[in-house]
């Protein structure tokens, strides 16, 4: 037990406070059962480190610790939260929870046997904690972290320290916005960095085996994490990754569910389950279509891989028009709601038409629309309803 505590104590006091995600301004630390989802490499474990250090709380007061330690193949969550609580400790940061087997049914006894107790969590396995969350619902306050937005890759290369911008701000101010953020830098040699690495924060540690470790996490996600929570044959995990190397090479894809089954040599249910899983995995994108009604009902209309990162790091032929949506709906998704529409690329919050294109793009397929705008790559600044691509990179 006390090595757990001397191992927390060395991380806080190791982490690095030169910046803090998005997600820490947003979370209310005071709730007393907290879940944060997010996916590989997102940098979930420093925000709890980095959340301990802000308080300057002692281990004894605050212990953090990661369920893959081996002290958990012979113990269990309740024995630390027993002794912890009967030792003064008030708050428990638990990582990687999808590690620990039990651990939704102890943290449920948690939350009711030590009312004084202030637990977070966290999990990489996100189908797994999707479904525990759903189970913990009465009990948790859940949280998604996403990984870094344009603007935070800026703050992360100490370019450039911007606030966040609202959409709204955006539509109606985009033209004064980015005049005035590209008078201090120019922005598109660093957006095309960007977009091929950099969403996630380990970049930073290891910018020369970025894809290499980026393509690991894949492969941990298919090969440990989806087995962990789904009955899954290894003929389907297989399929799974020829599935998501084939729509590396095609997204935006507007689903032809015959033609993708042919491609992968599987039967039609099959193909939607591991479209599921890939996007409970956060590795895939589904878009439906507008006005669809319940969409666990509905066909998705178009398939994206969840970042540009991801692109580059399964496929060697990549299409820039495949790069502009997937960037578009990756950065807008973690505060609205996103439809494929009759006309456009992307319907926002069932009221804002996007169609996204190159620096030329015209207004032929919104013509007419009332609250449609273009979204041009390639352009530093943009005018009436033309928007550069990269400033919706500062919303978050």
């Amino acid at each position: 037990m006390d090595q757990l505590y001397i191992l927390s104590g060395r991380l806080v006091a190791n982490v690095s406070m030169a910046y803090q995600r998005y997600l820490s301004n947003l979370i209310v630390w005071d709730d007393r059962l907290i879940g944060i989802r997010g996916s590989r490499g997102v940098g979930k474990t420093t925000l709890l480190l980095q959340h301990i250090r802000q308080n300057g709380w002692e281990p004894q007061e605050a212990l953090y610790v990661s369920l893959d330690h081996m002290w958990f193949a012979s113990h269990s969550i309740l024995e630390l939260a027993e002794y912890h609580y009967t030792h003064g400790g008030k708050y428990l940061f638990l990582d990687e929870v999808h590690r620990y087997r039990t651990w939704m049914q102890e943290l449920k006894n948690i939350s009711d046997f030590y009312p004084d107790l202030h637990v977070v969590f966290t999990g990489s396995s996100l189908l797994q904690i999707d479904n525990a969350i759903a189970d913990l619902s009465r009990r948790c306050i859940s949280y998604t972290m996403q990984g870094l937005s344009f603007r935070e890759y800026l703050i992360f290369a100490g370019v450039a320290q911007w606030d966040s911008i609202r959409l709204e701000d955006i539509l109606q101010s985009h033209t004064s916005l980015s005049i005035r953020l590209n008078s201090e830098i120019h922005v598109l040699p660093f957006f095309a960095q960007y977009l091929q690495q950099g969403y996630y924060p380990f970049y930073w540690d290891a910018q020369s085996t970025y894809q290499a470790r980026l393509q690991q996490a894949i492969s941990t996600i298919i090969d440990v994490d989806i087995p962990q929570t789904e009955q899954i044959e290894f003929e389907s995990l297989y399929k799974t990754k020829q599935l998501l190397s084939a729509l590396a090479g095609l997204v935006p894809y507007t689903l032809n569910i015959s033609d993708l089954c042919k491609s992968i040599g599987t039967t039609r249910n099959q193909l939607l389950r591991l479209l599921n899983l890939l996007e409970h995995s956060a590795l895939i994108r589904k878009l439906y279509p507008e006005q669809s009604g319940i969409q666990s009902l509905a066909k998705p209309e178009k398939i994206l891989l969840e970042n540009t990162n991801l692109m580059y790091a399964l496929s060697s032929s990549i299409e820039r028009g495949t790069v502009r949506e997937t960037f578009f709906c990756n950065q807008m998704a973690l505060q609205h709601t996103l439809a494929m529409p009759n006309k456009g690329d992307v319907l926002v919050d069932e009221k804002y038409l996007f169609e996204v294109g190159g620096r030329t793009k015209g207004y032929k397929q919104i013509k007419g629309i009332t609250d449609s705008w273009i979204v041009a790559d390639d352009i530093e600044t943009g005018f009436g309803n033309k928007i550069p691509l990269w400033l919706f990179g500062m919303m978050y």
